[in-house]
């Protein structure tokens, strides 16, 4: 086995990917098992994030392969390119998540995805606590080594409010290289996407199990893509209506 300090940094984000599956593998699945049931009952997937998070809002919404079911909460002062300091800001602040929420109205059978690297402060907290406490199943995406090393801006952290937990095992302050004085090249997009694409991958081979055909889009740059996604569009414009810009 390499010294830890020597390893590159592609065998660094290779022994973490492996690291996620060994820890959130069950719960990869039992996430997978809880989108599918929810967007077979009828269901919206709600996701959420902030600053760096919003790139796994992005990957989760509207995405080739991905979930049509899925409806994006957010507030456009969370979002970095504009203002990266108010973005900062204004996910330390209380009370915006759960007005987020009240916009957004979520309800059973619908879930959320709360992506976190931190999970510490209040935007994705209450995001997940308000969720909840509407009767809203929420699976957190977030990193339990981060957690434990970030600044504490709440009493609890977005994984107490969370019914599963998908730990990406990011390292606190998300960097990875050096190895020796990590300050560069973050990881959390890397392993929040693989974590989800794997929560689909295992929601793909359930639903075929069952016999179930979850709505999926297609990629708009094949040919038949935009046939496809427009049956999709009329299904969820108006439960999502960020698909067209009315929301």
């Amino acid at each position: 086995m390499p010294d830890a300090a020597r390893t590159s940094f592609p065998d660094r984000v290779r022994t973490l990917l492996d690291d996620l599956d060994t820890t959130s593998g069950k719960a990869i699945d039992a996430a997978a098992a809880l989108v599918l049931e929810s967007v077979d009952a009828g269901g919206i997937v709600h996701v959420a994030g902030a600053g760096h998070s919003l790139a796994m809002v992005f990957e989760t919404f509207y995405r080739a392969g991905g979930l049509a079911a899925v409806r994006p909460i957010w507030d456009p002062a969370v979002v970095p390119i504009g203002d990266a300091v108010r973005s900062t800001r204004v996910e330390r602040e209380a009370g915006v998540g759960r007005a987020v929420v009240a916009k957004a109205a979520p309800a059973p059978p619908d879930v959320a995805v709360v992506f976190s690297t931190s999970g510490r402060n209040p935007y994705p907290v209450e995001i997940a606590a308000e969720c909840r406490a509407r009767g809203v199943p929420v699976v957190a995406v977030t990193s339990a080594r981060a957690s434990e090393g970030a600044a504490a801006r709440t009493e609890t952290t977005l994984a107490d409010h969370a019914g599963i937990v998908l730990d990406t095992r990011v390292p606190p302050g998300d960097v990875l290289h050096p190895a020796a004085a990590p300050r560069t090249a973050a990881a959390s997009t890397i392993l929040a996407a693989y974590a989800w694409s794997r929560v689909l991958a295992a929601l793909d081979d359930l639903a075929a199990a069952r016999g179930a055909d979850p709505p999926r889009w297609t990629s708009a740059n094949v040919p038949g893509g935009d046939e496809v996604n427009a049956a999709l569009l009329a299904r969820y414009r108006h439960r999502v209506p960020e698909l067209t810009g009315d929301g």
